[in-house]
């Protein structure tokens, strides 16, 4: 088997950020690389790719300097002949020309059918929605999240169309999707990886699929069992400074995710009469209403209940508004028709901010949110991060330390303890988030997708607590998009939808 084979050191004048021997990349197949939020799995893929600024950082490649690493022959083909599909599409569309024109820019425009790959990536939508969406000039907020990246995948398809198009493939062609679904249900997930294995069975060509979702693991195996010996799982980590690439077995996944099947997290109350929390369905915000069902079509309306030691799972493709629900209930940003019983008080937009402030925050109830920079203080140190939260037990060092030993796989010291959060790798400031509110007890926990950017080890882990949080009597509200997870936790009676359509 032909393999690209790379020595990469990459850093800033304060300290390395990648530092990896022999970072292989299989020609002729599809590697799924995963890893934690921040280790380095992007910027090792932008290095290959000569993506990177010389002048930002301090590279090498296989010993030579960046600088002519990236003048070489064979990185300008491969950037000449390939795509990049980027983490976030929003930085890189580009916001003077209507996406119309940016799918048939340059190259692009010699693929003259590109109507499969929009009829599949916009399914669900009718010609004239598909027309409106071509003629947007890209800007923050529209097209939404999920619009960007499926506009962006549609142009890397079509690259690939123009390779096969042409019959020659060779080590130039190196096509690289960096989260190319972390804006995507797993319905669109799964339509992406269905046009891209519909590509590689006319002709194999080498691809790397950056992803935090292991659940691909489960849908590639079942669905393409045909192609198990031209794909690679590989797993990086980062021991000592020193980055490691190494094969992630598909049956550590299935086989850890048929345990959690058959002992699911949630369970029904035993002689609870009353909910710790109950949420009323339709509640408006930002001009739409948000209705709270047992079913995914919204027919069934139902209030959504929280009960002692019970998981609850939300669900809701991407954009609905399940984040907006869940600072709804905790009072962060206000909603007509709100109303939520909380331990027998009843909240409603009218209850004053200080006494949310008094009596909920940290007390009765506490959320993790979707991204660990939204709630963590960059400034401040590990220890720093804890100290001032409103916990009833005494916060020490040592009790810190205890804490981080949970998610944390090296022995806490003093260095760790004292380093900024701004340091932190993307994994880890996601663990030390988790942490910090588990660390308050409250009876009433919200996790806003627990486990982004951590990697398998990190993901049993916090699943782990989150049963002994259960075991504990506490109730567990979970919003995740990793739906193959939590529908094996989590048992029909508690999983609840949410649906949003213009406020009347």
């Amino acid at each position: 088997m032909n393999t690209l084979r790379f020595d990469i050191r990459i850093a800033t004048d304060e300290r390395t950020l990648v530092d990896i021997r022999e970072f292989q990349l299989p020609l002729d197949r599809i590697t799924f690389l995963f890893g934690e939020s921040g280790i380095g799995k992007s910027l090792i893929a932008r290095a290959v790719y000569g993506l990177l600024d010389p002048e930002e950082f301090n590279i090498t490649i296989n010993g030579e300097p960046y600088k002519s690493y990236v003048r070489k022959p064979e990185t300008q083909g491969v950037k000449e002949n390939s795509f990049y599909v980027f983490q976030e599409p929003s930085s890189h569309l580009n916001p003077l020309m209507p996406l119309e024109m940016q799918i048939r820019e340059g190259s692009l425009s010699q693929v003259s059918d590109d109507r499969e790959i929009l009829d599949r990536l916009l399914e669900g939508s009718d010609a004239n929605e598909v027309r409106k969406l071509l003629e947007v000039y890209p800007k923050p907020y529209r097209p939404s999240g999920g619009e960007k990246q499926r506009i962006f995948l549609v142009m890397a398809l079509k690259k690939i169309d123009l390779m096969l198009a042409a019959g020659r493939v060779n080590k130039q062609h190196v096509f690289v999707f960096d989260e190319p679904t972390g804006s995507l249900d797993n319905h669109f997930r799964n339509v992406f990886l269905s046009l891209l294995f519909k590509r590689f069975q006319q002709q194999r060509f080498t691809t790397l699929l950056i992803t935090h979702d292991y659940s691909m693991v489960s849908e590639v195996t079942r669905t393409y069992r045909g192609f198990v010996d031209y794909v690679s799982f590989k797993e990086l980590s980062l021991h000592n400074g020193r980055h490691t690439l190494s094969d992630f077995q598909p049956e550590t996944y299935i086989g850890w995710l048929e345990k959690q099947r058959k002992e699911p997290a949630s369970r029904k109350p035993g002689g609870e009469s009353r909910p710790l929390l109950r949420v009323e369905s339709g509640v408006e915000v930002f001009r739409q209403q948000l209705t709270i069902s047992k079913d995914p079509e919204g027919a069934q309306l139902s209030a959504l209940e929280i009960y002692p030691g019970t998981v609850v799972y939300a669900k809701a493709p991407s954009g609905t508004g399940k984040t907006t629900l869940v600072k709804l209930m905790m009072g962060l940003i206000r909603g007509k028709n709100l109303k939520v019983t909380l331990d027998g008080d009843i909240l409603t937009e009218y209850t004053p901010r200080r006494f949310w402030q008094k009596k909920i925050w940290g007390k009765k109830m506490t959320m993790v949110f979707q991204h660990a920079d939204e709630a963590l203080n960059p400034r401040a140190t590990v220890m720093e991060t804890f100290q001032g939260l409103p916990s009833e037990k005494r916060i020490t060092r040592e009790s810190v330390r205890q804490s981080l030993g949970e998610l944390f796989d090296f022995e806490i010291g003093d260095e760790f303890m004292n380093k900024q959060v701004s340091t932190l790798s993307g994994g880890q400031k996601q663990r030390l988030n988790l942490l910090r509110s588990l660390f308050l007890n409250t009876d009433i926990l919200i996790l806003d997708e627990p486990l982004n950017g951590l990697d398998f080890e990190s993901t049993t882990k916090v699943l782990s607590m989150i049963r002994g949080k259960q075991r504990a009597g506490k109730g567990i509200l979970l919003i995740s998009h990793n739906e193959e997870i939590f529908d094996a936790l989590i048992s029909k009676e508690h999983i609840y939808y949410l649906q949003a359509a213009p406020a009347k």
